[in-house]
């Protein structure tokens, strides 16, 4: 029913064949594998990281290495800023999704997953007005390649170089209506991530129910919201001093509830494990013991 995965993002250092050769030796179903642009400058936390080349495709390689493992491509993964401030690094970033989505087709991966970017110095409708202008070129590339969008809805409004708006749209269902009816394709959905709706003092079950013909891809992230610190500097307030990311298990999200759901909604696909807890990046063997302790909680839920 569900195929537990995890973001390959977490595993810089390994190589497609070691991603997929850990994947395998510890019972995942799949891997949402990371496509940036070799090359580029993005030096935040989980980005930069290019375990296939879109630019350089070798279809017969990848697919050699996933039968070889018995490890299925979730996704392909690429989250950049695609309605950045500066009109040229915003071009590039549509440009370069629409490559992934091409290569998608060619490796027959169902669906990518980015986000929708955002201008955090205008408005939420400003911001809409640009995605009107720029997104359907994208989504004509998607159904052209019979190729899903999953949107992940982090608001990526963290430190103070993203305030005050954060560097994504798609961060609530009010939001998400406004996209569904500028853009109603179907191939459009979600990359749902419970834990981003936690920390904006919102239900993070709810959306499952509402949008359940647009959950395209799922990330199993955490989140600690710590009571005593947003009584102090309130829900306006960096989002970082607040909450911290956490593996599944150990934050507020409710995840018993959250396995309910996605069984009531009969979802049948990747469910894919996303690691930024900080507690787990001392060492290579934090890192692989964070992805174990995460798989561990979630067998719970699913049979691996």
């Amino acid at each position: 029913m569900l195929n537990l995965g995890f973001v390959s993002a977490i595993l810089a250092d390994y190589d497609l064949n070691g991603v997929l050769t850990f994947a395998a030796e510890h019972r995942f179903k799949c891997v949402e594998i990371m496509c940036w642009p070799t090359g580029n400058a993005d030096a935040r936390r989980y980005a930069g990281v290019t375990h296939i080349d879109v630019d350089n495709l070798n279809i017969d390689q990848i697919h050699t290495l996933t039968r070889l493992h018995h490890i299925s491509i979730s996704g392909l993964g690429y989250y950049p800023n695609p309605l950045d401030p500066n009109p040229e690094q915003a071009e590039f970033y549509r440009e370069h999704i629409k490559k992934v989505i091409r290569g998608a087709a060619k490796l027959g991966v169902p669906v990518v997953n980015t986000f929708i970017g955002r201008n955090p110095t205008l408005s939420i409708a400003d911001n809409l007005k640009l995605y009107a202008e720029h997104w359907p070129g994208i989504v004509k590339v998607a159904e052209e390649c019979n190729v899903k969008i999953g949107i992940e809805n982090c608001p990526m409004w963290f430190t103070d170089d993203e305030w005050p708006g954060g560097k994504n749209l798609a961060t609530t269902p009010a939001i998400w209506d406004k996209m569904f009816e500028i853009i109603p394709s179907r191939v459009l959905g979600l990359n749902y991530d419970p834990s981003h709706l936690i920390w904006q003092i919102m239900d993070e079950i709810q959306p499952i129910y509402q949008y359940r013909d647009r959950l395209h891809h799922i990330h199993l992230k955490d989140v600690k919201l710590y009571r005593d610190k947003l009584n102090r500097v309130g829900s306006m307030a960096n989002p970082l001093e607040y909450h911290s990311p956490k593996l599944p298990g150990l934050g507020d999200v409710r995840w018993r509830d959250f396995f309910a759901a996605l069984t009531d909604v009969r979802y049948r696909g990747p469910v894919c494990i996303e690691v930024e807890d900080k507690a787990f990046e001392g060492s290579p063997d934090d890192v692989q013991t964070a992805i174990l302790t995460a798989r561990n909680y979630l067998s719970q839920f699913l049979v691996l």
